[in-house]
This record gives structure tokens, sequence and C-alpha cells, in this order.
């Protein structure tokens, strides 16, 4: 990951100020800084060096060096688009992000439909001092878009960055391409499932664990020390396991080794760190097990919201461990990790998909959250990672492997327990192979746990104790006064909410967070599902009621006074049968 700011059309803004800004996004790349200045225009850069770390500095240029291009991200197809030019370009480095300076010079706009990759990008054409920004499909990487009242155009990785300068700013849109020339936004990425229509296509176990192995592959283009984030759910031990199984065929091996490096964070004891522990022993990498307290995590906060610029709940539970995380493994000299987001949008993963009332809805609900994914898990995943210069990247959120998984009927995605079907059946039946398993079956049929409540069920419960030390009744009482927008429906987002405003106090900044009510991670449609629902809206798993194995019991005592909830001891016990795998075959998680 990079950081780029960029200053199109500036009148009253010195270069002095673009280094000062620029310098704000540095986290995210330590390694260089450069700057390209024209006329009124600004292009600044801050890199993390995956590709080419000797001479791919950026800003890049084409040939005649009249168009230049600052980007954050991956260009995975670089060398066969470079091929498949129709004339011969002499390239300045072995960067991945070169070619689109080189593809703009032929193509024009149409460039962004060519690349596959995560990206967000400005290009500045000075032979007419037109310009042009895009983000990815997705939204894996960050963007944000804001006007100054001087008449100028920022664009910026994050919004801290903006936020004193700009008259006003916002998310800039996954998918989209802004253009002078055109003089606006408009959307580029317009694939088949967007729409919502209900798909029909078989489902293929072969086809889809085939695309889903093409979209790890080809995210194991490195020139730095890499590894992999194996929380020992089924997200992240597929990765690993493709990522293993395929290293040694790649520039990556031959330059840091074939066993993949693999990561995992949780409380002492937690669930994710035991089920991590045997995943890396049967894959065979080289595993880190990293722990972090209650009070650690409380005391980085303040830190992890300034990062990762949101107020939503869900994302600060689930940023803390991946922030700490994160340090630790920078500190091994690790740049690039591959993760696993995206999974449980695509095939309906987490448990409230249990009451999924029908196909229509299911599919709909998906297509929802994956429209979605760059508030939150996106968000998260980046720029927890980048706040301390570390990449991360996302196999399930491929271009071309979404496409497949989005066309498959989604009567296959169904959760049926009676037929051993528990949610992402069919990812995990499209890797249950006799001979060479991937993982073993009990971990491939592991129950879903979101990554907040796998590294350790007090971590939610003491964040909740932690907010009611701060937050009085009476705050809550005026909270609709207070924050007329998203109103604080708890004490711990209304906690969030103060330490956020003393970082962004903007409106803009505060309109950049999604919000209403959501259980187990859903959309606030889908709460529908369950009318029991409505009366516990808390985005953790175990807000499932009937669902999860450790769900919350209402009966039980909110907390003790240490602020671990009883109910957590007893849930902890219960979450070690998981029982819906194929076969009705019991076995202990």
């Amino acid at each position: 990951m990079c950081g780029i700011l960029a200053l199109l059309h500036c009148q009253n803004t010195s270069r002095a100020r673009v280094l000062e800004l620029s310098r704000r996004l540095r986290h995210r790349g330590p390694d260089w800084s450069g700057l390209f200045h024209h006329d009124n225009f600004y292009l600044a850069h801050e890199r993390l060096a995956i590709v080419d770390p000797a001479s791919g500095d950026q800003p890049l240029y084409n040939e005649d060096k009249d168009i230049v291009v600052a980007v954050n991200g991956e260009i995975y197809n670089h060398e066969s688009l470079k091929a498949s030019m129709k004339r011969p370009h002499k390239y300045h480095t072995q960067s991945d992000c070169e070619v689109i300076a080189h593809l703009y010079e032929d193509i024009g706009e149409e460039v962004v439909q060519l690349l596959d990759g995560m990206f967000s990008f400005v290009l500045l054409d000075t032979r007419d001092n037109s310009f042009i920004a895009a983000r990815d499909p997705i939204g894996i990487t960050p963007l944000y878009l804001g006007w100054g009242i001087d008449g100028s155009v920022w664009f910026a990785s994050e919004m801290k960055a903006l936020k004193d300068d700009c008259e006003r700013f916002e998310i800039f849109p996954p998918g989209h391409i802004y253009s002078s020339k055109a003089g606006g936004l408009r959307r580029w990425y317009n694939p088949p499932w967007f729409s919502e229509a209900i798909p029909s296509a078989p489902y293929d176990g072969k086809v889809l664990r085939e695309a889903f192995e093409k979209a790890v592959i080809k995210r194991l283009m490195t020139d730095v020390p890499f590894g992999v984030l194996l929380s020992g759910g089924l997200d992240s031990s597929l990765v690993a396991a493709v990522a293993s199984r395929h290293l040694s065929d790649t520039k990556a091996a031959k330059q840091w080794g074939s066993q993949l490096h693999s990561f995992c964070v949780g409380l002492k004891g937690s669930p994710d760190l035991k089920a991590a522990r045997e995943v890396a022993d049967y894959i065979g990498t080289l595993h880190y097990e990293f722990t972090f307290d209650v009070q650690e995590g409380l005391d980085s906060l303040c830190d992890v919201i300034y990062h990762i610029e949101t107020y939503d709940v869900t994302t600060i539970r689930a940023s803390t461990p991946m922030f700490l995380m994160a340090r630790k493994i920078k500190a091994l000299g690790v740049k690039m990790v591959l993760s696993g987001e995206g999974s449980d949008e695509i095939f309906g993963g987490y448990l409230y998909f249990h009451k999924a009332p029908n196909k229509e809805e299911l599919h709909q609900e998906t297509c929802r959250k994956i429209k979605a994914l760059h508030l939150y898990d996106c968000l998260r995943a980046n720029k927890a990672t980048s706040a301390w210069g570390l990449e991360a990247r996302v196999p399930f959120l491929d271009k071309d492997f979404i496409n497949v998984a989005m066309n498959i009927d989604p009567a296959e995605k169904m959760v049926r327990p009676k037929d051993g079907r528990i949610e992402k059946w069919i990812l995990r039946k499209a890797f249950d192979v006799e001979e060479n398993p991937y993982l073993p079956k009990h971990i491939l049929y592991r129950q879903k746990e979101q990554f907040s409540d796998g590294v350790g069920y007090s971590w939610i419960d003491g964040l909740k104790a932690h907010a009611e030390k701060h937050v009085s009744d009476q705050m809550m009482k005026n909270a609709k006064y207070v924050y007329p927008y998203n109103i604080p429906s708890t004490k711990e987002a209304y906690y969030y909410r103060m330490l956020f405003e003393k970082c962004f106090p903007q409106e803009s900044a505060r309109l950049t967070v999604p919000g209403g009510p959501s259980v187990a991670c859903s959309t606030a449609a889908a709460i529908a599902w369950d009318e029991a629902w409505s009366k516990n809206p808390d985005p953790s798993g175990r807000a499932a009621s009937g669902v999860h194995l450790a769900a919350y019991e209402s009966s039980l005592p909110e907390s003790t006074a240490n602020g671990i909830s009883q109910r957590e001891e007893i849930s902890t016990e219960r979450h070690k049968v998981i029982k819906a795998i194929p076969d009705g075959v019991q076995v202990m998680s």
C-alpha cells in the first residue's frame, strides 16, 4: 500500500503545504516520498515498495514524461498488458503501476477497464492539463475526493490529508472514474451481479476452486518478504492452504524461500489461536502467534480510530487486534500479507444468513454486502495494516473470482442444516477433496467466527465495560442532540464517536461513516428476517441467537465486576463443539 495526495487547479497552496499534508500519509508508504508539481497541479506519493523496490519510486511517467500518475495498489496483469499493447513502449522502472501511464497514452480513460488489481490512482495529462482519478471495483484501496474553496479538486488515500483544507470531502466510490473532461464521476465497473438480478448458473465446485486458486496465485507477485493472516477460520485457512501449495513455483520463493509465513492474533486461549496453530501445522507454515490483553487493546483505541477513520462499532472491534498484529508483523521485516476478507459477503457466510427466507433475498443481501465492503472490511483490512506500512491483499475480492461466485444460483448458498449444509457450504465443498486434502475436515467445516469474536469473546465484553465507565446514562439521554447524525444507540458506540470527533470534527468526516441497525454484521434490511433480532441489534456474531453455538444468553448477567461476562465463560465452553458438518459427524474445534 502507498499514500497518494493530489491537488488539481489549486490556486492558494504552496509546495511546503503539500509536503506537510503528504506527511500525514507517510505511515502508508514509509519507503520513499515523491512530489510532482506542474503549474497549479500537485501529485504527491508516499511509497511502500513491494514490486521493484530499487527503482519503482513514484509518481510514474510515460516516455515523454508529459503523462504522470500516482498510484496506490497493485496491477496483477501488468506483464500481459505490456505484451498486448499495439506499439512498444519504453519503461523507466519495473513497477507494475507504470503501465497505467503508457496505457492511457494509447487508449485514454478506458485504461481502467483493462486493469486487474487493487488500485486508486490520479493521472495528470500535462499536454492539456486534464486529469482522471479512479478506484478499483470493490474499493480495496481507499480514496477520498474533496473540493477547495478556490475551485480546486483534491484526492487522497485518507481523509486526514483533506480535512483541514477542503471545504467539503467525501468517499470516492469504488468502481468509478472521475474525469475532468467529462466533468465528474461515472461508474466504470458494471458486472452482471451489480443489478442484483437473480443468477441461475449451476454450482461446479471444480470451477469455483480453480478460480480461487488463480486469484491467490496472482497475488504472490512480490519482491519483498510476505506472509498470510491466519485466524484458523475457513477463509484465511483456504488462502493459506492455496498459497502454501503454489508458493514454490513463484519468483517470490526463489528470493525468500518456499515456506509460507503465517500470523495470528488473539487473547490468550482464544478460539482463533488454537485453530490457527492446527492449520499451520497441517499445511506446514512457519507460524507466529501474537497475544494481547484487553487493556492493551483499550489503550490503542485512539490510535486505531485515527488510522481507520470510522466510528463504526464492528469495524473498530475488529480493527484493534488487527492493528496490534500488523505492528508485530512489520517488526519481523514482512511488508505484505494475504488476507481472507470478502468471502462472507460473497457466499452468505455471516451467521444471520441462516435466517434468509429465500434465495432471492439471500442474493440481494450478498450484493448489498459486497457493494458496502469499502465502508467496512476493506477499510479495516487496508487501514489497520497500512498504519504500520504493511500491505494486505485479498484474493476473495478478485474481480474474476467474484464474477464466478456471484453467477451461481443462490439456492446453492442457502443454509440447510437438515442436509448438512452450513454457511458457505459450496465453498467448503469445493475444497473438500479426498486426495491431498487442503485442510482437515473439522477446520473446513468450522462455524463462522467474526474476527472480533474469534480473537477472544472477552474482547468485546471488555470494550462494553470500558465504555460503561466513560459514558453516563445522562450522556446517552442527550445523544440525539449531541450527535443527530447516526445517533449512537449504545454506550460503546457513543464512546467511539467521541474519540472519532476529536480527530475528525468536520461534518464531511462524520458523513463518511454508514449507520443503521445491524445484527451479526447484517444490513438493516436483513434484520426483518427474524423478529427477535430487532431486540438485540448487536453486530457481534454471538447476537445471532439460535444460530451461533456461543450465542448471547439474555438471562445471564451482563457483566461481572472485572468487565468480563459470565456468559462468556459459559459460551466459550459451549463453543468447543461444532455439530453442523456433513454426515452428522461431531468434532471438537
